[in-house]
């Protein structure tokens, strides 16, 4: 799955403020993910995430899972 720094990731589950929405800061292994709606920062496997994503938007627009 192509997912890069910069890049918004819809999940399925919400993060316990209510976002679903998600920056990516670092990518690789694990990810870095900044929520929109409070800006926690969380690391997560590689797994999980992508498990999770719904939608991923680069630019503003949606990118092909």
């Amino acid at each position: 799955m192509d997912v890069r720094p910069g890049d918004e990731l819809i999940l399925k589950k919400p993060h316990p403020c209510g976002e679903k929405t998600f920056l990516v800061l670092r990518s690789g292994m694990d990810f870095r993910i900044r929520c929109k709606g409070c800006g926690r920062e969380v690391m997560v496997p590689r797994l999980k995430i992508e498990k999770n994503i719904r939608k991923i938007l680069r630019d503003g627009e949606s990118v092909p899972l």
